[in-house]
């Protein structure tokens, strides 16, 4: 018998230890900020996986690159930051404000002011 499907609030104050990192050096175009990761979802569906948790970034800036069948929307709940495009393009979004980064993207990440966001990650299944 399958497990009763449970409903997850996903909220700013994560309990327990983050996963950490830090942009890798070819990727940094400024700072060294400290990346903490809370991956709260990692739901397999039809050849993909849907990993949803929260995410808090301290100011810095460095290259991304999206495969083309990974998709990112993000809701930003505290700070500022902005995505930027291949082409010089940008949105930036803060407090209650989502962006949608689709697959094969290329560009920059850049957190203006120290970023805390809830992400939604589609990506193919390994």
């Amino acid at each position: 018998m399958s497990p009763t499907p449970q409903l997850l609030k996903l909220q700013a104050q994560t309990p327990g230890a983050p996963s950490s990192d830090r942009p890798s050096p070819e990727r940094a175009l400024s700072g060294q900020p400290r990346r903490d990761t809370w991956n709260l979802v990692d739901a397999p569906s039809a050849g993909a996986v849907l990993s949803c948790g929260v995410w808090h970034c301290e100011p810095g800036h460095w290259r991304i690159a999206f495969p083309p069948q990974e998709h990112e929307l993000f809701t930003v709940l505290e700070g500022r930051c902005r995505v930027h495009a291949a082409d010089g393009s940008f949105q930036e979004a803060g407090p209650g404000e989502a962006l949608f980064i689709p697959g094969g993207f290329v560009g920059s990440f850049e957190v203006i002011e120290p970023l805390k966001k809830t992400y939604a990650i589609v990506s193919p299944a390994a």
